[in-house]
């Protein structure tokens, strides 16, 4: 015969212990001993939840100390752990000098559009850049002026400080605007936001220091010796690889708006990192399923895509258009508009398309540049994409992803024409090469032969 369940009483103790039985006396003089000892026992787990709760306070507070103590000697405060999201490494290491608390990235702030709390002062910016020395000044932008600075733990600093006497809502709008794009990405070839500033007139943005020049500074020959087919292919793919994670890879989508020679900073290994994203627009949750964003016309002249320009019809393909500009650049060295040059050759992507159109490349190739088989074949092949991504109507380019594919078989041909015995890295990431400093490896790179250098293996 199948046993009633036996009913809930609501006399249950926290042991949940059941209701009498008629016929259980016995058995329930033997669970008022276990109750008293099961009482005993809770009695002594709660006081040892009580001592272990008192040490875990003093911990904490220990740990509070610490760091107050860590921020006041200088450690970032408010930034994200470094990490390398195109090679899926992710680093974070509790002696590290980035110290990972309410970061732009993660508290969010950024993703809600709000800005978080300003973590610099104004005092310690002052002292980085010395008091804004001329000395420390890098350059000047729309925006304003640029400072290299020295943080107290050693750090170098890039300081974005805006315009004061010309500060209005569109300076205001770019810096919030570059604040809450920095904070919601992360990649080995963008800039990295270390923490921001207001204070009284003053609106200041600090971001990491990458030393090298602008790539428009390489390719004018007022930085480096000079950079080779295999360098400019480098930093073509680089940047291919930057702005498809803006396109692909973050939420939401971010168009950066002025790709540009001068906005690709160059590291001291020739590597390049995307910067300044005052114009970028990062796509509103409604506006994803959208096929383009209708907004005012910003850019750089020589850049802009003539459809955007015609439509105020942003798209992700505006930035391929610039990216095309870009690739002649890197091609032929000349900037997108040259006024002293003769009227057939003052606007650059026109002429270069010309000599490719008339099967003329190598015509249209930087003087610096050396002319061989494996050169000859890479100009021909990036001018080529270049056409492609230039096309008069948007829907005829292609995806930013897919460039970086093109240029990425381009600088693997290229490799294996210019040195057949240096077989290329089997990674698709586009930091595997060159394995070490090209200032020290370029006669293994480029082949370049000199008695001061052997030959070695790469």
């Amino acid at each position: 015969m199948k046993k009633s369940p036996i009913p809930y009483s609501p006399q249950l103790n926290q042991n949940y212990q059941f209701s009498k039985s008629k016929h259980g006396d016995d058995r329930n003089e033997s669970k008022k001993k276990g109750q008293s000892s099961q009482s005993a026992l809770s009695y002594i787990r709660a006081a040892a939840k009580k001592f272990a709760g008192i040490i875990t306070l003093a911990f904490l507070f220990k740990q509070s100390k610490a760091s107050l103590k860590a921020t006041n000697n200088g450690q970032f405060r408010g930034v994200s752990t470094p990490s390398d999201v195109s090679t899926g490494s992710y680093s974070r290491n509790s002696s590290s000098k980035y110290r990972l608390s309410e970061s732009y990235g993660s508290n969010g702030g950024a993703a809600s559009g709000k800005i978080g709390t300003p973590n610099f002062t104004f005092a310690e910016i002052n002292k980085a850049t010395q008091k804004f020395s001329l000395a420390n000044k890098l350059g000047e932008g729309g925006f304003g002026a640029v400072y290299k600075g020295l943080l107290q733990n050693g750090t170098l600093i890039a300081v974005k400080r805006a315009k004061k006497k010309t500060y209005d809502r569109a300076i205001s709008a770019e810096f919030s605007n570059e604040i809450l794009t920095l904070s919601t990405i992360e990649h080995m070839n963008l800039v990295r936001l270390y923490g921001y500033l207001e204070h009284e007139d003053e609106r200041i943005i600090v971001v990491e220091y990458v030393g090298n020049g602008t790539l428009r500074e390489h390719l004018d020959g007022k930085r480096g010796d000079g950079l080779e087919m295999a360098e400019r292919l480098d930093i073509a793919t680089d940047v291919a690889h930057a702005v498809t994670y803006l396109h692909m890879y973050t939420d939401p989508p971010i168009i950066h708006r002025d790709i540009k020679a001068s906005n690709i900073l160059i590291t001291e290994k020739l590597r390049a990192k995307v910067a300044d994203f005052g114009f970028a627009r990062r796509t509103a949750e409604q506006e994803t399923d959208a096929t383009h964003i209708s907004t005012q016309v910003k850019g750089t002249a020589g850049y802009l895509d003539p459809e955007y320009l015609r439509t105020y019809q942003l798209t992700d393909k505006s930035d391929v258009y610039s990216f095309g500009v870009l690739l002649v650049e890197l091609m032929t060295g000349r900037q997108p508009i040259e006024t002293k040059k003769p009227d057939s050759e003052r606007l650059t992507l026109r002429w270069a398309m010309q000599k490719l159109k008339h099967g003329e490349p190598v015509l249209a190739m930087d003087p610096r540049l050396r002319r061989n088989p494996a050169s000859n074949m890479a100009l021909e092949r990036v001018l080529k994409l270049a056409q492609e991504c230039v096309a008069p109507l948007r829907n005829s380019r292609p995806s930013m992803k897919k460039c970086g594919e093109v240029l990425w078989e381009i600088r693997k041909e290229f490799r294996e024409k210019a040195f057949p015995s240096h077989p290329p890295p089997t990674s698709h990431h586009s930091s595997n090469f060159p394995q070490g400093d090209p200032r020290f490896t370029r006669h293994v790179t480029f082949g370049i032969e000199d008695d001061s250098y052997k030959f070695i293996s790469a």
